[in-house]
């Protein structure tokens, strides 16, 4: 069983507690054996000079699984153009066109692009393919590299489909194509996508074929994803950016993680969700990047963070554990998010003393090193 010890932590986040100084983290093979102070005897030694380690982060909503480019129409948002759900549908386009070896590689680009910057838990979603076979192969491709994967189909009718007979499609023959493949099933529930009853029916089917269970919802305006979510026992429900009192209340009294995707409500020029209510009201939060090709196309967790300490009105404790532990709470794991015994050894270590210069320096690649299931990604 191959050791490493790792020593000169300044400071250092595990999510159980309060922050500990000058400690030393013992990791075997994928698993962290200990931490405290003194320099145990292991394998192989690594100081890290004085700096920040952080549980890595755990990007809970990602869009990974697709081909072409948008930037045409994020032109358009920034000139004042409203954003609107449709834009999915070129993505569609360009996904069903692409080889299994194309979507694959892109896939791993960006999994690694991720992974560079911190991230060491990825789910990503499939949605892009809205055909039997395209959502199967989507969600074979991401189930080899991503680990957490999730059934998308709900994303939009396709064009030409009708609502209706699209819906039974997805609850039907495409579920259990998919289902083989995936831990989770999403929908998104919004004007221009899918009402509260086809939402419902989503769920209801997932559900029954023993999916775990999340939702789009509240991005566009106010409507009732948030309650389905909470009703039908939903892991996460994923936006929030337009709540009622109500929504707020729901979550606040339940195991529904609100996941907010900030770097997303930017792109598209809507409010920021609000963070502080949520948590001032008791609810759950985790932060996630919504990395996809249209409307928040970035992998970069850390400046989720900073903008969440900047502009949401959060602590850096609070963003930091939304980003790394709320995430983990978003996918119902206790494995990832925390540096503790037998906890993943996924350790982000920052060119900084501490995590608040994630904030306090914003834009500035701080990634230093990573490890990720025991294995050191970068340095």
């Amino acid at each position: 069983m191959a050791s490493t010890l790792i020593t000169g932590i300044a400071e250092l986040t595990t999510n159980t507690g309060e922050k500990q100084r000058d400690v030393s983290v013992v990791i075997e093979d994928d698993r962290i054996a200990w931490l405290g102070s003194g320099t145990p005897a292991a394998d192989e030694r690594v100081d890290v000079g004085g700096r920040a380690v952080l549980p890595g982060w755990v990007d809970s909503h990602t869009h990974l699984v697709f081909a072409g480019d948008r930037t045409s129409e994020f032109e358009a948002r920034m000139a004042g153009k409203p954003y609107t759900a449709g834009g999915i549908s070129v993505t569609v386009e360009a996904t069903r066109a692409a080889s299994d070896e194309a979507l694959a590689a892109n896939l791993v680009r960006h999994a690694d692009e991720a992974a560079r910057q911190g991230t060491t838990c990825l789910e990503t979603k499939t949605g892009y393919g809205l055909s039997i076979e395209d959502e199967e192969r989507s969600a074979k491709i991401a189930a080899a590299v991503a680990d957490e994967v999730t059934f998308l189909g709900a994303h939009l009718v396709p064009p030409g489909a009708d609502a209706e007979s699209y819906v039974d499609l997805v609850c039907g023959p495409m579920l259990d194509a998919v289902a083989p493949h995936v831990r989770w099933a999403d929908v998104f529930c919004e004007t221009g996508a899918f009402d509260e009853e086809q939402t419902g029916r989503v769920l209801t089917a997932a559900a029954a074929r023993g999916l775990g269970l999340r939702v789009h919802g509240n991005q566009l305006g106010e409507g009732p994803g948030v309650r389905l979510a909470v009703e039908h026992g939903a892991a996460s429900v994923d936006h929030c950016t337009y709540l009622s009192p109500s929504d707020v209340d729901a979550l606040a009294g339940s195991a529904t993680v609100a996941t907010l995707l900030p770097a997303c409500d930017l792109s598209t020029r809507q409010p920021l969700a609000p963070a502080r209510r949520l948590l001032d009201a008791g609810a759950t939060i985790a932060l996630a990047s919504n990395a996809n090709p249209g409307s928040s196309y970035t992998t970069s967790m850390a400046f989720c963070v900073a903008t969440a300490v900047l502009q949401m009105g959060l602590s850096i404790d609070e963003a930091v554990w939304a980003a790394t532990a709320g995430g983990a709470q978003a996918l119902r794991r206790d494995d990832v998010g925390y540096v503790r015994e037998g906890a993943r050894a996924d350790l982000h270590v920052l060119d900084a003393p501490s995590v608040t210069h994630l904030a306090y320096r914003p834009g500035v690649p701080l990634t230093w090193a990573v490890w990720r299931r025991g294995v050191q990604w970068s340095k």
